[in-house]
């Protein structure tokens, strides 16, 4: 683990977002039921958690229910919501006592009334945390996402609100789920996969990317420090070359 004295010295990131993949294979892999390997996921998410907060990390963006696991069975779908829900419940005291603000990005209308009330309830008491923005993706799809903002974007247009020459990248960043969030500068996914899934894909467009065979119920802080320390040995350029950065640019790519 990076000591205090070797963070100073590095640019530490400012927004980690992670797929948390694995639960399932987990499980079966032990002759568990999927479910419970969704319950041990969830101790995962507070042992990182914990690890961002000490590692002065200010935004965490877990990918906790993408648009298509909607298709997977009823019963599991069903699961999954009541262990949402009761994670949202059980941890609202302790969000607000590590100054953790809670907020969800996706297409919420697909929730179920008890679990949006659940969130709406978390993100309203938890709203003045200042240490830690948790975001929490559910019922959410890149491509969904980008299609809701450019319909947003659309209406403004056929009202007025918007002209052709107004239209740029940095206009379509206001119309997302993250407009208040600044894009991830690492993704880790963890359970072996090698592929980003419809998460964050506008926003990820010179995000640093991290694999890793460890399955999300098994990883922890110590897992999550690895991940780090790779990111810190990243040379990011963002589509330049090292003779065009200035010496503040060239700090901020290390």
């Amino acid at each position: 683990m990076a000591t205090e004295n070797n963070r100073d010295k590095r640019i530490m990131l400012k927004h980690l977002a992670i797929i948390m993949d694995g639960n399932g294979r987990w499980a079966k892999s032990r002759g568990l039921e999927r479910i419970e390997g969704h319950q041990r996921g969830v101790d995962s998410v507070t042992s990182v958690v914990e690890e961002c907060l000490k590692q002065g990390i200010r935004y965490l963006s877990l990918y906790a229910f993408s648009s298509e696991n909607w298709g997977r069975p009823q019963d599991e779908v069903n699961a999954l919501m009541e262990l949402l829900l009761h994670f949202v419940r059980m941890q609202r005291e302790k969000m607000q006592q590590n100054g953790i603000r809670l907020k969800v990005i996706g297409d919420v209308s697909k929730l179920s009334c008890s679990v949006r009330e659940a969130l709406e309830e978390t993100i309203a008491a938890t709203s003045a945390g200042e240490c830690l923005t948790l975001t929490l993706a559910l019922s959410y799809g890149g491509r969904d996402e980008i299609v809701r903002a450019l319909k947003k974007m659309a209406t403004e247009l056929c009202h007025g609100g918007l002209s052709l020459e107004d239209l740029n990248p940095e206009l379509l960043c206001r119309y997302l789920d993250t407009a208040d969030l600044p894009d991830p500068d690492l993704l880790i996914r963890t359970g072996g996969e090698k592929r980003i899934s419809n998460f964050l894909l506008w926003q990820s467009a010179y995000t640093e990317l991290y694999f890793t065979d460890v399955q999300w119920p098994d990883f922890n802080g110590v897992e999550l420090c690895k991940a780090l320390h790779d990111f810190q040995q990243r040379n990011r350029r963002f589509g330049l070359i090292d003779e065009q950065l200035t010496p503040d640019q060239k700090e901020k790519c290390h």
